[in-house]
């Protein structure tokens, strides 16, 4: 039972984050072993990485024995889409139980299910997402022999490993479909310029990443290739973007080549220079009735479908018997103000004030505000602890915030700063519902009042679920 001992265990529950639970009678007494990326019914090896005195924390290394629940599925299994087999329902099961098991224990919730609202599903349970990114490496994983090769990849990173990738040949089942079907037609191409693929360790190769956005309204597609400058002389641009006509066509709506030599392992595009190599640098999405523009750069829902659902669910609670009505309803951590702009177009007489401390963000937003021809939202980029201090005229003249923080969760100084505020509602939205409990406790201190919430699938196939929450002041 120390450190770095490699265990085989069988899971038997599952805990909030994709961490299944096991548990072994030890001579120490009964032990807890979270290991990440399984649920109930497997037998695994897993490796301790951490070692408390009631539990310890470990690392997957292998399925000894897939779970009778499981599937088979008509998609490429990757590593890093461990729950991809599981049942969408028993996804949704675990789900609710780990978010209801953390409102009670961190959140110090009493019975959360007598607040329950109620669980969103995502529309699509495949093909969902309109943002990817695939990776080149020189050093492959094939997955089928589970071994490690030297050569040409392109697709996902090992999970676990920052410098292994695993091929993708056909669909994953989590982006576009077809353009994931081609991506080995990209890749062959792309080995046959003579160019290597980047080798992690050595920081040293050609072809880097390529990061695609995807719009649904439009049906097209952004692609963005990202390479160093290593040899670059022998790299013809244009010949790569007229591969991608001649496979997707029209469908293409731009393509982009940024020259990155950070030597981080990400697909960071500000940090080099980019070419436009055809047609336009942004696509166009809808939600409820308006239109965004998103760029390679832009903040936007990964799951566009599920989106709607989510800010229907928020726009309920924030006007469910809540007349806002010639009052200011302030939107926190707003990114590119889709939440403001959706409410102030179901609205009137209401001043929505968002506010993000992202500069690009906020400029992004007004572009959306005015391509959408609304004029009851005005965007800040500001710190949200510091707002108030910058614009003292908003002092006790907000009845209603919107919350959407980072995974993070909200600063305890800035949730202070918040709750100063003193409005009599707050909705909540978190990717993270376990910061989200943290912050209930505070929130109750302040006289804010849990009365119900919604958890909204969109992600399937991940550990990750979303929770708006309706808070009042008592």
């Amino acid at each position: 039972m120390k450190k770095g001992a490699i265990l085989d265990l069988t899971i038997t529950d599952y805990a909030f984050g994709g961490k299944g639970i096991a548990r072994v009678e030890t001579e120490e007494g009964a032990k807890v072993f979270f290991v990440d990326h399984t649920f109930p019914g497997q037998k695994v090896k897993a490796q301790i990485l951490k070692k408390r005195k009631r539990y310890c924390e470990c690392r997957l290394l292998e399925v000894l024995e897939n779970s009778p629940e499981e599937v088979d599925i008509p998609y490429q299994r990757i590593s890093g889409g461990p729950y991809v087999s599981l049942p969408v329902d028993l996804q949704i099961q675990y789900k609710r139980e780990a978010v209801m098991g953390l409102f009670k224990k961190i959140g110090q919730i009493e019975a959360p299910e007598d607040l329950f609202d109620e669980f969103i599903q995502s529309p699509d349970h495949w093909h969902y997402r309109n943002k990817m990114e695939y990776s080149f490496s020189s050093i492959g994983h094939d997955i089928e022999t589970d071994e490690e090769f030297d050569g040409f990849a392109l697709g996902f990173k090992r999970r676990g490993t920052w410098w292994k990738v695993e091929n993708l040949d056909k669909s994953s089942g989590l982006f576009d479909e077809s353009f994931e079907d081609q991506l080995h037609l990209i890749r062959q191409w792309c080995k046959d310029t003579g160019l290597p693929a980047w080798h992690p360790p050595k920081k040293t190769g050609f072809f880097r990443h390529i990061v695609l956005r995807k719009s649904f309204a439009q049906d097209k597609l952004l692609v963005h290739l990202v390479t160093s400058s290593e040899n670059i002389s022998q790299f013809n641009p244009q010949a790569f973007a007229q591969m991608l006509l001649d496979i997707h066509g029209d469908r293409i709506a731009g393509i982009q080549h940024t020259v990155n030599d950070n030597v981080a392992d990400r697909a960071k595009i500000e940090n080099g220079r980019t070419t436009l190599l055809y047609g336009e640098d942004l696509i166009i999405e809808a939600l409820l009735g308006l239109k965004f523009e998103i760029s390679m750069e832009s903040f936007f829902q990964t799951n566009p479908k599920c989106a709607e659902k989510l800010y229907s669910k928020v726009i309920d609670y924030t006007l469910e018997d809540n007349p806002v009505d010639g009052h200011v309803v302030m939107d926190l951590f707003c990114g590119t103000g889709t939440i403001g702009q959706i409410l102030a177009s179901r609205t009137n007489d209401t001043q929505i004030i968002g506010v993000d401390i992202v500069p690009e963000a906020i400029e992004n937003a007004e572009r959306n505000a005015q391509l959408n021809g609304i004029s009851d939202v005005k965007f800040f980029a500001s710190d949200v602890g510091k707002f108030l201090l910058e614009y003292p005229e908003y002092t006790g003249k907000i009845s209603t915030i919107v919350l959407d923080p980072p995974r993070g969760g909200i600063a305890p100084k800035t949730l202070r700063k918040v709750m100063r505020l003193g409005a009599k509602r707050i909705v909540y939205v978190s990717c993270n519902p376990a910061t989200q409990a943290r912050d209930l406790t505070d929130l109750k201190e302040w006289g804010y009042e849990l009365k119900k919430f919604s958890l909204v699938d969109q992600f399937p196939h991940t550990a990750h679920v979303e929770s708006v929450v309706l808070l009042e002041k008592s």
